[in-house]
């Protein structure tokens, strides 16, 4: 019996310790910081009920350093501090330690799951490397930007100043890079001056000096100022709040209570919220790939009511219940049970009584009502100018607008009871049928695009969006779908790239001028040539023979010239998988001589050696876009007429990656403006005197909008790097 005893309870013992679960929480800044005690908090609250459940906190403090070697001595530190435990989950709160754990994973913590939080623009690629996306998933942190300046342009309607302070940190350069655009959109309603690089002595001066009347502060972050000084969240509000007679408005929780006024906060103890209900999830057992990552911020409107009466605003216009801290207590509050009770009360006697007297009088509108509305429904359809139709589960048409009939050239009664095969092509009918299925299945949305040519032989670009429909009890009754016509639109985008590419005809004759140059002289001389030994009658058949098959070889290379132009013209109209080795040759042929006699050196340099890489998109359309890129840096060296101690280079970089390849454009004729290089891409933006603005806005179009990748700008050094990024097979 002893023995028996004793077995059981090591049995016990055992069977419990396994089932208990060991999380690890890494922040990636210090204790005592609001925003990660918050966090932290709002875990191990949640946690609390769950014995079973072991939490270890440890802290990265990388408001105060934040190095390469000081991240890798970490990645050390916690390698021999871990040794011999075993992590049921990870949870990393803000973006350094998610960085960190996507590189240091398999290293520290090889195939435990992983859940985020508070991380700023969040981006869905981060988790390609490492092979993180299988072990992660978690909630993201978006500052509302644009919604509190449209916050703070209705309460303070008579704006005229608007100061925001920022730092340098990485929340801080990632919030600017958010804040550029949104400026820009108001820049004309009131003057926005951005600082995030002053002394702290300076900032209160400015801060000190603004008009009363009419200036506010956004108030972003300040941990460091440009001394290097280094300050809590406190401290820097304090100073700045001590001299501040204007509103304060802010992004983020934890600065409310300290003097400002609210704002669309972001709140930790809302993404502490979110993130630990995760964590309970995967540690009852569930795979942590199959939880849907958050990525729309759970913020919330909140306001200091002491700040609301100092300053006089009044949200209760533009906010609908929003939380408001410091509110006195009304006498509602203080005998909310009574009035709720009186107030059920009176609204059950008057339901009652209501009730009694709605129910002899809805009998007899109900059939009205329904006749009035399904004739409301049918005007409201054919009102609307999109093609719109439903149909059955088995595909038939159950009704439609008269937009829709008139697509097909059909009446109403003709459609009812057919299908898409009665009206479109064989292969768009057959593809919308294979979606139709799909979303009977998933029950999801669908976005689609399809070309196809009406009755009258006019070609139609539509944009088809679906969703299923559900009948009264809730049997699925089929699909509706509301039909776009975008032929305009592409035929207007056709049209700007064309007309880009006849911007470019100036230089594409200088080209062909420059390609011809040496075919002529070589043709003059051998004329000259046959002419003397006619002269001197010394000419022979052989001679004769050579200067002919010399001659040929010249026109064929000057009309091989001629046809690289009528092709670059030619507009693409299929995507098709192309050789980008080949485009660029081509696009050598056309300007690689007159980038020789503007006396710079251009290379290509394929980092993939000896494989062909390819492009899903439309070749012609590629091609102009390089012609522009290149044209604009050979442009520009030659312009600034810089006194190059070395010969001017323009390097093209190419590479493949997993998904995309990448084609790198580099010149070294000077940086661009930084306060422009944002704009480039925009339309009709332009700084040459006599410049369009469209072939850099048409190049974002033709990567970006008909071929599916992406086209970006950036300074490095004095040198300027435009990188395009393509997918190499069917999007």
């Amino acid at each position: 019996m002893k023995y028996f005893l004793l077995f059981s309870i090591l049995f016990f013992n055992l069977l419990f310790a396994n089932s208990s679960k060991d999380v690890l929480l890494l922040h990636s800044y210090h204790k005592g910081y609001a925003w990660t005690d918050d966090i932290s908090k709002e875990i191990e609250r949640n946690f609390k009920d769950h014995k079973d459940i072991e939490l270890t906190t440890i802290y990265m403090d990388t408001k105060r350093i934040d190095n390469y070697s000081y991240l890798a001595d970490l990645a050390k530190l916690y390698k021999k501090q871990f040794e011999g435990r075993v992590f049921d989950l990870i949870i990393v709160s803000d973006n350094t330690a998610l960085d960190f754990m996507i590189k240091y994973h398999e290293f520290l913590f090889k195939d435990v799951p992983v859940l985020f939080c508070g991380i700023n623009n969040f981006d869905k690629s981060l988790l390609d490397e490492n092979n993180m996306k299988k072990f992660t998933s978690g909630v993201a942190e978006e500052v509302d930007l644009e919604k509190n300046f449209e916050l703070i342009s209705k309460l303070h309607p008579k704006l005229k100043d608007l100061l925001i302070i920022n730092d340098t940190s990485i929340t801080g350069y990632a919030i600017k890079r958010d804040l550029n655009p949104i400026i820009e959109k108001y820049k004309d309603k009131f003057k926005i001056e951005y600082t995030d690089n002053l002394e702290i002595g300076n900032l209160k001066q400015k801060v000190s000096a603004l008009d009363t009347e009419n200036s506010v502060i956004l108030f972003v972050l300040l941990f460091k100022d440009t001394t290097g000084k280094y300050f809590t969240y406190k401290q820097s509000f304090a100073q700045v709040k001590e001299v501040s007679r204007v509103p304060i408005y802010g992004l983020w929780d934890f600065y409310l209570d300290n003097g400002i006024v609210g704002g669309l906060l972001t709140s930790a103890i809302a993404q502490g919220d979110a993130v630990s209900k995760m964590a309970l999830e995967v540690l009852k057992g569930k795979d942590v790939s199959k939880i849907p990552i958050l990525e729309k911020s759970p913020n919330v409107y909140m306001f200091d009511y002491k700040e609301l009466e100092k300053f006089k605003i009044d949200v209760s216009k533009y906010v609908n219940n929003p939380i408001i801290i410091n509110e006195p207590a009304s006498m509602y509050k203080e005998h909310t049970k009574f009035f709720i009770l009186a107030i059920i009360i009176i609204l059950v006697l008057s339901i009652v009584v209501i009730v009694l007297k709605a129910n002899i009088q809805r009998r007899e509108k109900v059939e009205l009502e329904l006749s009035n509305r399904l004739e409301f429904d049918k005007v409201l359809l054919d009102t609307i100018p999109n093609p719109i139709y439903y149909k059955n589960i088995d595909g038939k048409f159950l009704g439609c607008n008269i937009s829709f009939a008139s697509l097909v050239s059909s009446s109403r009664d003709e459609i009812i009871g057919k299908t898409a095969f009665d009206f479109f092509p064989y292969n768009v009918a057959s593809k919308n049928t294979q979606i139709d299925q799909e979303l009977l299945t998933t029950f999801a949305t669908s976005t689609s695009e399809f070309t196809f040519y009406t009755s009258s032989n006019e070609m139609k670009h539509i944009i088809l969006n679906k969703a299923v429909y559900k009948n009264i009890d809730g049997t699925v009754g089929g699909i509706v779908c509301i039909m776009d016509d975008i032929t305009e639109r592409v035929q207007q985008k056709q049209f700007l790239i064309q007309q880009s590419k006849l911007a470019e005809m100036g230089d594409m004759i200088a080209a062909i001028a420059h390609q011809w140059n040496e075919p002529l002289v070589e043709l003059s001389a051998l004329v000259q040539d046959i002419q003397t030994s006619y002269l001197l009658n010394e000419l022979k058949e052989m001679e004769v023979k050579d200067f002919v098959n010399d001659s040929m070889v010249q026109i064929k290379y000057m009309s091989k010239t001629l046809s690289d132009f009528r092709n670059f013209l030619k507009p693409s109209t299929k995507k098709k998988l192309f050789s980008i080795s080949k485009s660029l040759s081509e696009i050598n042929e056309i300007i690689g001589k007159q980038v020789f006699y503007s006396n710079i050196e251009m290379s290509f340099n394929y980092k993939n050696e000896n494989e062909e890489l390819l492009i899903y998109g439309y070749e012609n359309e590629f091609k102009q876009v390089l012609l522009n890129l290149i044209n604009n840096a050979k442009n520009k060296i030659v312009e600034k007429n810089i006194d190059f101690t070395k010969k001017p280079k323009i390097d093209i970089n190419i590479k493949r990656t997993s998904n995309f390849n990448t084609i790198e454009i580099i010149d070294d004729g000077g940086r661009i403006d930084d306060k422009i290089i944002n704009s480039i891409f925009e339309p009709y933006f332009t700084t040459k005197e006599d410049g369009t603005g469209i072939g850099l806005y048409m190049a974002k179009v033709i990567i970006e909008d008909k071929m599916r990748g992406t086209i970006t700008a950036k300074n490095d050094g004095n040198n300027v790097i435009f990188t395009i990024k393509l997918p190499h097979k069917k999007a």
